[in-house]
């Protein structure tokens, strides 16, 4: 295997590996993570009173995944481009399907209220002017794994195709373009330090995309979150990592909360989605970002072997010939 082939397919399974870790957490508080777990050490099963993830076995991926791969797929047979009204329709099947199978794991309120639109007959371009959650970012890691982050305002244009039907804002495409240039800065070689400035170049550029909303700026809120936490004891940071940044949905919250947690794990793949998982909130997403980046970098080779297994026989994940072809279009 390639380095840079065992790089794409870390940012893909560390994806899914921060999105499983933190399936059973997701919508607890991080007092309840606590009195339930403890420490979170690996994965377990949702808890049967989980408004979202109840029935979920240990080892579960959510939506964080599955539509990562719905974009990535989507990259793959459109040979490098995404159709929005593909897309949107890509996502209202993988809705139906998780409803049928009785699934509270549904569409986020931005990707859900932007969908509606389409049904309506609202136009794609329209439809994400108000989307500034964090549902684009969760997706992105494949148009990292896709495509060089340089020249960045071409790099630009990839990540707004993913996200542009549900998420057409300054807030939901920085928060997507951070992600995505540090997954491509990641895969294509550079050190966990360079993958932050590449997010933070990338999320100044992309808040000039899209619908102005107003907000807290996601590239100053990265950087802050970076040094608030560094050389702080992992429960101390954790705490302050919900007090201070946030876990909630909220691009301006979840994406900062990601990067402070590949801070105090100083890029470790399984430390900082286990830290992301016993964070609460919206601890699959905040694990999925942060499992995505430390991936990019480390590679799939840093990953627990046994849990990449868990990940795979769980879900029937097979992340690698998706992975291949993405690369392929780089």
């Amino acid at each position: 295997m390639t380095d840079r082939l065992d790089r794409a397919l870390g940012a893909y399974y560390g994806l899914a590996l921060g999105d499983a870790l933190g399936m059973p957490t997701q919508v607890m508080s991080r007092e309840e993570v606590v009195r339930v777990y403890g420490t979170l050490t690996g994965f377990e099963p949702a808890l049967p009173d989980n408004p979202v993830s109840a029935g979920m076995p240990a080892g579960s991926v959510t939506d964080d995944t599955d539509q990562a791969v719905i974009v990535g797929r989507l990259l793959d047979e459109g040979h490098g481009r995404i159709d929005p009204l593909r897309l949107a329709h890509e996502l209202l099947d993988w809705e139906k399907e998780m409803k049928a199978k009785g699934s509270f794991d549904l569409l986020g309120p931005s990707t859900k209220a932007a969908l509606d639109a389409v049904a309506r007959g609202v136009p794609t371009h329209e439809a994400g002017r108000y989307g500034t959650t964090n549902g684009a970012a969760m997706r992105v890691t494949p148009v990292g794994i896709a495509f060089a982050v340089e020249p960045l305002e071409s790099f630009l244009d990839h990540v707004v195709e993913s996200c542009q039907v549900t998420h057409d804002t300054t807030i939901g495409i920085a928060g997507a373009a951070a992600v995505a240039a540090a997954v491509s800065t990641g895969v294509g070689g550079g050190t966990l330090g360079e993958a932050v400035a590449a997010a933070v170049a990338a999320a100044r550029a992309g808040a000039r995309r899209g619908h102005w909303i107003a907000g807290a700026d996601i590239a100053s809120r990265i950087e802050w979150a970076w040094e608030l936490v560094r050389g702080l004891p992992e429960a101390e940071a954790l705490d302050r990592i919900c007090a201070l940044i946030g876990t909630s949905v909220a691009s301006q919250e979840s994406v900062p909360a990601a990067f402070a947690v590949l801070a105090v794990a100083d890029g470790d793949p399984w430390r900082a989605a286990l830290l992301a998982a016993n964070l609460g909130g919206d601890s699959d997403t905040i694990g999925a970002l942060a499992g995505a980046i430390a991936g990019s970098v480390a590679g799939l080779s840093a990953l627990p072997a046994e849990a990449v297994r868990t990940l795979r026989t769980v879900n029937s994940l097979a992340l690698e010939p998706l992975t291949a072809r993405l690369l392929a279009l780089r």
